[in-house]
């Protein structure tokens, strides 16, 4: 696969990353149509071995989602900014600490995001727990599964 399809591939699934902290946006779809595309296109074991991977580990992540409480945006405050804050802090800590650093990078942002608006510490964490009670579980789950796929495509690109 030429260098301008990785780079579109990439996008899709950047995109797709994205799409996870927007309501309504079918992120890990994107994540998933993005692997397919470029399992398709380069037809190689590395490439299937992914794809088929990367559709387990999303399946998986639907299920668990669903056994998770129903997303609650109404009354906790979520608003774009913040999930801009998140999903930022998110993809921050799985580059600093791979994979792990994901999860405290999630919330970080989330609190610094509620610190700026609030402005104290305590308010700050209190609204942080009433978010992750509310929806950052169900993202957090879904983000982290999309992150996972999209390195694992990096490093397949990379490797291969």
């Amino acid at each position: 696969m030429d260098l301008p399809q990785l780079l579109l591939v990439g996008l899709v699934l950047l995109l797709g990353v994205a799409g996870v902290l927007v309501p309504g946006v079918p992120g890990t779809w994107l994540v998933w149509a993005g692997v397919l595309w470029w399992a398709l296109r380069e037809r190689s074991a590395a490439a299937w071995s992914l794809l088929v991977s990367a559709t387990a580990l999303l399946l998986v992540v639907q299920v668990v989602k669903w056994q998770l409480p129903p997303r609650r945006l109404q009354g906790v405050g979520v608003n774009p900014r913040m999930a801009v804050y998140a999903g930022v802090g998110a993809l921050l800590g799985f580059v600093v600490v791979p994979v792990v650093g994901a999860v405290p990078g999630f919330v970080g942002g989330i609190y610094l995001c509620e610190r700026l608006r609030l402005g104290t510490h305590g308010e700050a964490w209190a609204s942080v727990r009433a978010v992750m009670r509310a929806v950052g579980t169900s993202v957090l789950v879904e983000l982290l599964a999309c992150l996972m796929v999209m390195a694992a495509w990096v490093g397949t690109v990379v490797a291969g």
